[in-house]
């Protein structure tokens, strides 16, 4: 069986859990903009650095700005000659 289709599999295998983790991540109100949600927004930094630590992610942070706060983490497990990937996301939301 190729790897791509060894990820498909996976996928398929657990898409009920996706969607549910997902549905969970969705149910929190983390309108950065609202001052009452400012704890709802904290919530879901707190979220997705659980979600960082159960990848494996290593050195995860949630980091306090002025603002509202920044999520880190990093995997470096695939060697110094590997390339660098970075993925960057807004876990807060807009009203609309």
């Amino acid at each position: 069986m190729s790897e791509a289709q060894q990820a498909l599999d996976y996928v398929r295998g657990n898409g009920e859990r996706y969607l549910s983790e997902l549905k969970d991540f969705l149910a929190i109100p983390s309108i950065s903009t609202l001052s009452e949600n400012k704890g709802d927004v904290q919530r879901a930094a707190e979220w997705v650095a659980a979600q960082l630590r159960s990848m494996n992610m290593d050195n995860v942070q949630i980091m306090p700005t002025a603002g509202h706060p920044v999520v880190y983490g990093e995997w470096l497990g695939a060697g110094k000659s590997a390339p660098t990937v970075m993925i960057y996301g807004h876990y807060d939301v807009q009203p609309g």
